[in-house]
């Protein structure tokens, strides 16, 4: 047996027919000789970063095979993953560790590695480094940042991928003697990972149209309160101890990618409202992301977590337990329930009861602890609820009785104060729910009173917020209401209307009876009709019904690309961005590539790349990439308007999205030998 590969137990090189039996055992030889700082080390240096040629001592089998095993046990040891990258990053673990059986089989080779094959697992051991880092990020990176940058995240991991069917190609299999059966394994896994990319990747859309929704309205009314829970749902930032992960993760971020840029101030501003949704207190994140600021004068005296309040993040003074089994300051949690919550405000579960027990023995415990470390907390001002002031089961019941009232005025006032009670209080629509609200406002809907009208339709979008009250509305037949109240009531009704199906079509089956009962030529006549605030939300609803395939179609044979096109022309509008996201979601579907690939359009899109925004300019690259992949006579109309050179451009200055978009159709000039 090759000198680099003999152990002080082995006198002798196994023969083949015991290195079955001596694979069988590399789980027991790999835990002995594991050093356990190693997941601790980065694995490649500057040196090897850059590329500087060292005089460091040449790698040798033993280390190469150990070192990739442990950086194998690493990633498979990181557990969950965000959101966004779960699929990629489980895939990628997958893959790694299914390369296991093959450093089993090199270890305990009977031969010296040849020089070719040092080299090529000294790359793959580079690529396994390049795939922890990743992996480190998307286990414990920013959510809302890798949300944001899900599509830059997608290209890391195609790059890893890439690079580590490389480095298994270059693995001089034969001579270092692996078995048939590993070496099939090996081939499949590469087969795969190249296939999977060809295949195009699908952008998360309902994802995107939340993103797109909060970061770019205008106007703070309740369908983006829906959207904000919605997208914190879907990123696993709906709990007050996630949000607080979260805070120090975008801190982190903010280090890295400095205070003042628009990526850090985007995701400070979607934290900040998740918090306010979740009556978390909004801190400044770069001063400190856990400790408020009060508690940050003790110097260095660290304070069990288990002391703090999780509502005001305090010293507790008199804490108590409630049906979850939570801790909270007393004062801070009665506060939150006069507010008329029923949740757990840590793990929002819903309560059973809303009784008060005292925790004697934490109380002991904090009192001795304050005792003996001289501790005094600062004066507190307590929980200021974002929610409002309380209101009362019987409040509730009252005012549901009032809606079926013989007497218009009560009627009025009643659906104008659901609409108001509603607004921000989660659990008040639940409570309006139950109290069968929703029938009763659905029936308002018919009357010809304007008031009666608008009131019943807002309070509906406002209820909707809700999930489950989503379904309660549908079911009563409500939508084509709706609808009815879109095309003929009166302006500030209509809009509303239009946020009312945007909050409804975050249900699939709800995308489907929108449809089906008219729902998108009326939204597409707002879209041409209405005021600014009106067309925001027609297209804001438009694009989640076209997240839907067979919508797609329809909203084009309803005429949505004329008002569309306007939108883009209009630039007092403010809308270029959203006009675009429309159109990016319309080429994906043949008609719809058919109907916007026009001459005028393409000439469009130049002038956008030419003169817009940075976040315009990502937009329309977008758009032409796209229509360019399936039809390359439009990068030919695109490069006679004069597209290259400030294509080139942005491929070097533009957002990283944007820089993508550019390399993406200059290729495509590439292939189809259309560059000048």
């Amino acid at each position: 047996m090759s000198p680099l590969l003999q152990t002080p137990e082995e006198s002798t090189a196994p023969s083949r027919s015991g290195r079955k039996l001596a694979r069988t055992t590399m789980g027991l030889e790999r835990d002995k000789k594991r050093h356990g700082d190693f997941e601790d080390r980065r694995g490649d240096t500057l040196a090897d970063e850059i590329g500087i040629v060292t005089t460091a001592p040449a790698p040798n089998g033993v280390d190469l095979v150990q070192e990739s095993v442990s950086l194998i046990e690493y990633v498979a040891r990181l557990g969950d993953f965000r959101s966004t990258q779960r699929q990629e990053c489980y895939s990628l673990v997958r893959r790694m560790k299914s390369l296991l059986p093959l450093f089993d089989e090199i270890r305990f080779l009977g031969s010296a590695i040849p020089p070719n094959g040092i080299a090529s697992l000294s790359k793959l051991k580079k690529v396994f480094c390049s795939a922890k880092k990743l992996l480190k990020t998307c286990n414990e990176g920013s959510k809302i940042y890798l949300a944001l940058e899900s599509e830059a995240m997608m290209v890391k991991f195609h790059a890893v991928h890439e690079k580590l069917c490389q480095a298994l190609d270059e693995l001089p299999f034969d001579e270092i003697e692996v078995s048939v059966e590993v070496r099939e394994q090996v081939e499949l896994m590469v087969t795969q990972l190249r296939r999977g990319k060809r295949r195009k990747d699908t952008q998360d859309m309902e994802l995107a149209v939340d993103l797109m929704a909060i970061s770019s309205k205008t106007d703070e009314r309740n369908a983006d309160i829906a959207i904000i829970e919605r997208l914190a749902k879907k990123l696993d930032l709906n709990t007050v101890e996630n949000l607080k992960k979260e805070t120090i993760a975008i801190s982190n971020v903010a280090k890295e990618r400095g205070q003042t840029s628009e990526c850090v101030e985007q995701i400070v501003e979607i934290l900040n409202k998740f918090k306010q949704v979740f009556a978390m207190e909004v801190i400044d994140v770069f001063e400190d992301p856990v400790k408020p600021k009060l508690l940050s004068k003790s110097g260095s005296l660290v304070i069990p977590h288990e002391f703090l309040c999780p509502i005001t993040l305090e010293v507790m003074r008199d804490p108590v337990i409630i049906a979850t089994g939570q801790t909270f300051e007393r004062e801070s949690i009665q506060k939150w329930f006069d507010s008329n919550h029923r949740t757990c405000p840590k793990t929002r579960e819903r309560l059973g009861h809303l009784s008060l027990a005292p925790n004697h023995a934490l109380k002991n415990l904090i009192t001795q602890w304050r005792q003996t470390k001289n501790y005094k907390s600062p004066n507190t001002e307590g929980l200021a609820s974002p929610q409002g002031s309380s209101i009362k089961q019987e409040e509730i019941s009252s005012l549901v009785e009032e809606l079926s009232s013989c007497q218009l005025e009560v009627q009025r006032r009643a659906a104008k104060d659901i609409r108001m009670l509603s607004k921000e209080n989660p659990e008040s629509r639940i409570l309006f729910a139950e109290n069968g609200a929703i029938p009763a406002l659905v029936q308002l809907l018919t009357y010809p009173d304007s008031k009666i009208q608008e009131h019943a339709v807002t309070a509906l979008l406002n209820l909707s917020i809700n999930d489950t009250n989503k379904k309660l509305i549908a079911n009563e037949q409500a939508i084509p209401t709706i609808i009815d109240v879109l095309r003929n009531g009166r302006m500030e009704s209509r809009e509303n209307s239009a946020a009312a199906l945007f909050s409804l079509s975050m249900l699939d089956e709800n995308k489907v009876t929108i449809a089906l009962s008219d729902g998108i030529p009326a939204l597409v006549e707002l879209l041409e009709q209405g005021t600014v605030r009106g067309k925001k939300d027609a297209v804001t609803a438009l694009f989640n019904l076209c997240l839907n395939q067979a919508n797609k179609a329809r909203a084009i044979d309803a005429g949505i690309v004329p008002p569309l096109l306007l939108l883009l022309k209009d630039k007092k509008l403010n809308m270029v961005d959203e006009a675009l996201s429309m159109f990016l979601l319309l080429v994906t579907h043949p008609q719809g590539r058919y109907e916007i690939g026009q001459l005028s359009f393409i000439g469009t899109l130049v002038d956008i790349i030419k003169k817009g925004t940075p976040k315009n300019k990502e937009c329309a690259a977008s758009v032409l990439l796209e229509l360019s992949s399936n039809n390359s006579s439009h990068i030919l109309a695109a490069l006679q308007f004069g597209v290259y050179e400030h294509l080139v451009d942005i491929s070097e200055t533009g957002t990283n999205r944007a820089q993508r978009k550019a390399r993406g159709l200059l290729q495509v000039m590439k292939t189809s030998d259309q560059l000048p």
